[in-house]
């Protein structure tokens, strides 16, 4: 695991801005299609489940990013 981790922290580092926005976009497709395949009646825990991962990721993550943006890091 920790050569699959090196790999991608070096990709990361090697990567600009345009590259990660192309790898989230092939990300949410991924989920897009993997959310077509789930049963009407479990949509709802699904929906609630996801909902709860984006509120505690992107929270954490646009604080950083005016941080940064504003000069206060």
């Amino acid at each position: 695991m920790k050569k699959l981790f090196d790999a991608a922290n070096h990709y990361i580092e090697t990567s600009d801005w345009k590259i990660i926005a192309v790898l989230k976009f092939c990300l949410i497709s991924l989920g897009v299609m993997i959310g077509m395949q789930i049963r009407p009646e479990q949509k709802k825990a699904v929906f609630l489940g996801a909902l709860s991962v984006f509120g505690l990721t992107y929270v954490p993550l646009m604080i950083k990013f005016f941080r940064v943006f504003t000069g206060k890091k």
